[in-house]
């Protein structure tokens, strides 16, 4: 018979196997992690306090990056926050209101629901280059199939991109062409409402409008959540849409935040002071991140919770 000592034996060995099985397996991820971010978010740090070309040796300089930032010496540095605030500002309710009303249209009882689920989706897998080429062809202001339409209709046309006034509005609506991953997040929350509640409201003679703002919205605020923490902080990196279409422009109304960090970096090579940038970007973020964390528990219900 086995004895509480071998027992004990084979149970420590078989935990000693597991957790060298479980290193090994997660030995990739943890190695990736560590050279292919934390290194390089050191390194970047140790540069935003230097004065580095890429071609030179870096040249300690303390805080001057910051201070050159925050002193008002950089004026590009306070317009590409305020361009990134606007965007953000539009883009984020934008783009959650949008994709939350498809999720709801495409979660209804229709004709041909899954072709018109594919169609709102394909946009988000062509690739951004060619998206923003098409975009630039129909919002042409002289030959543009939208300026087009609007004069044989008799409406007045616009500049769109080519316009400091309209720019950041046209982004954002060329942007919600790309929401059909945040339409496929919301239907997997709608899909996972149970069905009784709203049978509920039928017995007691609600509509259409008590089962969206007491059960819909209520049981999808977590997802609502999730979508506008990633809707943050994506719209903080917006870049694309910038480097392509704008270039920055007109007269740097769309100098978004990444974008002017690129072209610091790459296109007059102060890498110490894109460093800088790209640290204020990530603390902008984490603070964005960490006030959204702290107010859900004001407005996101999670079924289950005890009141």
């Amino acid at each position: 018979m086995t004895t509480d000592y071998e027992t004990h034996i084979k149970s420590g060995r078989r935990l000693k196997s597991d957790a060298i099985h479980g290193i090994l397996f997660t030995a990739p991820a943890i190695t990736g992690f560590i050279a292919l971010t934390l290194i390089p978010m050191i390194v970047s740090l140790f540069l935003s306090f230097t004065d580095y070309s890429g071609f030179n040796m870096p040249k300690f300089t303390g805080l001057a990056n910051y201070q050159k930032m925050f002193s008002g010496e950089d004026l590009f540095f306070y317009k590409s926050l305020k361009a990134t605030a606007y965007y953000t500002l539009l883009s984020v309710p934008a783009s959650i209101i949008f994709s939350f009303a498809i999720a709801l249209l495409l979660n209804s009882d229709i004709k041909f629901r899954a072709f018109f689920r594919t169609v709102f989706y394909i946009p988000t897998i062509v690739p951004a280059v060619a998206t923003a080429v098409i975009w630039l062809w129909i919002l042409n202001p002289d030959f543009g199939l939208v300026n087009t339409l609007l004069m044989k209709l008799g409406l007045p046309v616009s500049s769109w991109l080519f316009d400091e006034k309209s720019v950041i509005p046209t982004i954002v609506l060329i942007g919600l062409w790309g929401t059909g991953g945040t339409m496929v997040i919301f239907l997997a929350g709608l899909q996972d409402i149970p069905k009784h509640y709203y049978e509920a409201i039928d017995v007691d003679g609600g509509n259409s409008f008590h089962k969206l703002f007491n059960i819909t919205i209520p049981l999808m605020t977590p997802t609502i959540f999730f979508n506008a923490i990633m809707a943050i902080i994506g719209s903080f990196q917006i870049f694309t849409q910038a480097y392509i279409m704008t270039n920055g422009g007109p007269n740097d109304a769309s100098l978004f935040f990444v974008f002017y960090l690129y072209r610091e970096a790459f296109q007059r090579s102060n890498m110490g002071y894109a460093s800088a940038l790209a640290w204020i970007l990530f603390i902008i973020i984490v603070v964005f991140s960490a006030i959204i964390l702290k107010t859900q528990n004001k407005w996101v219900y999670y079924e289950g919770e005890k009141a």
